[in-house]
């Protein structure tokens, strides 16, 4: 299992440091040995793919992903066309994770339908695919798009992730891309449900082993303040009951949100939890530090702790 970090939108940074945040936070990682770097698409934040295209510039090694892309905000070949030149600019390092985001962000902030969004996701996967065959003229007719147009950007195409947490979307990610990238899914949802239905469909569509990429939050602390931070992991990250996609998702598993799939605790009981991601089926683990402490220096003394124990284990999976 490869450790990587993931990173989200920072309100302990000025707007004007957040930017400039992100490209230190991803350098840093490279620099500790993480193996990849995972940025969201936040609602009203940073463009995901366009701070990682800067990042690009600064790194050498570190895979560098996205987590994820709505694919709803964007015409497919126009994501294309993002998603290679980043590529490029990542100098082919880059992982493009897509999602169909949630109703309450697509048509309550958007305005835009969300009507049968796999079947949407399917037509839009067609035409993103038959782009990234390319260069050359790319021609896809179907139920949402025709599109007869070319395009010409990079040689060089990226990997795909599909945030995929139902069966339709487990078998999609597993005939059709490279894998899936999760968040709130804990070890029984994983090994169980997850790992099983996207691994068999790759081997059904001859396609490689998927790659299964769990984003989990991370914490190291005193023992006694386990339950505090699994609840403010909760209040910060969580939220599932806004989504039905993770109500079901977390149904496969023991999980009830976001802080139980929480790696939190001493050094060996975050090591424990980590091993038990690995063996549930976990080949990419995203760890998402998250920062205890009531000010801007407790919190950042609470990230670096966690940052530098996940890079002391690195060599261990």
């Amino acid at each position: 299992m490869r450790i990587g970090l993931m990173v989200g939108s920072d309100r302990d940074r000025t707007r004007r440091d957040r930017l400039d945040g992100v490209i230190t936070d991803g350098t840093a990682a490279e620099a500790l040995g993480f193996s990849s770097f995972w940025f969201p698409q936040v609602p009203g934040y940073l463009d995901a793919m366009t701070a990682l295209a800067l990042l690009g510039a600064s790194t050498t090694t570190i895979e560098l992903g996205t987590a994820v892309v709505p694919i709803q905000t964007r015409h497919p070949m126009i994501l294309a066309q993002q998603a290679l030149t980043t590529n490029a600019a990542c100098g082919g390092r880059f992982t493009l994770g897509l999602g169909l985001s949630h109703d309450w962000i697509i048509n309550g902030q958007l305005g835009i339908p969300y009507q049968r969004p796999v079947r949407g996701f399917r037509d839009h996967l067609e035409v993103l695919t038959a782009a990234f065959d390319g260069p050359g003229q790319v021609d896809v007719d179907n139920d949402s798009f025709r599109v007869h147009s070319p395009v010409d950007v990079s040689d060089l195409s990226p990997p795909v992730l599909l945030a995929a947490l139902g069966p339709t979307m487990l078998r999609i990610a597993g005939e059709r891309t490279d894998g899936t990238i999760l968040w709130m899914a804990d070890e029984r949802a994983i090994a169980e449900h997850v790992a099983p239905r996207i691994t068999a469909a790759a081997h059904a569509a001859g396609r490689p082993a998927p790659r299964v990429v769990a984003g989990v939050p991370v914490a190291v602390c005193a023992p006694g303040d386990v339950d505090a931070a699994q609840r403010y992991a909760s209040e910060l990250l969580g939220h599932a009951h806004f989504s039905p996609n993770y109500v079901a998702l977390l149904e496969h598993g023991d999980a009830a949100d976001v802080g139980d799939t929480m790696a939190a605790g001493d050094e060996s009981c975050v090591l424990n939890r980590l091993r038990a991601y690995r063996d549930a089926g976990v080949t990419d683990l995203a760890a998402r530090i998250v920062p205890l402490g009531d000010d801007p220096a407790s919190r950042r003394r609470s990230r670096e702790r966690t940052a530098e124990f996940l890079a002391s284990v690195v060599s261990e999976f």
